[in-house]
């Protein structure tokens, strides 16, 4: 399990998803990731930093956001 900091430059608040941009990583995003229910849709601002934690470092799909900071 690994824990990574990124911006979120997407939320779909119908699915609780969102694609994020991992810090120190320009040109790759990250779509579809599952995102804690705990966390109000108001949080999820675009530009936002958040807190992703990895299950899986080699499959993306086993990521989720876990906190929203500024």
């Amino acid at each position: 399990m690994r824990l990574r900091k990124a911006v979120l430059k997407s939320f779909n608040a119908t699915d609780y998803e969102a694609t994020v941009q991992l810090t120190g990583s320009y040109k790759a995003y990250l779509e579809d990731i599952t995102v804690a229910r705990n966390l109000p849709a108001a949080e999820m601002a675009l530009g936002r930093k958040v807190a992703v934690v990895f299950f899986d470092e080699h499959n993306p799909k086993e990521a989720v956001v876990i906190a929203v900071y500024s």
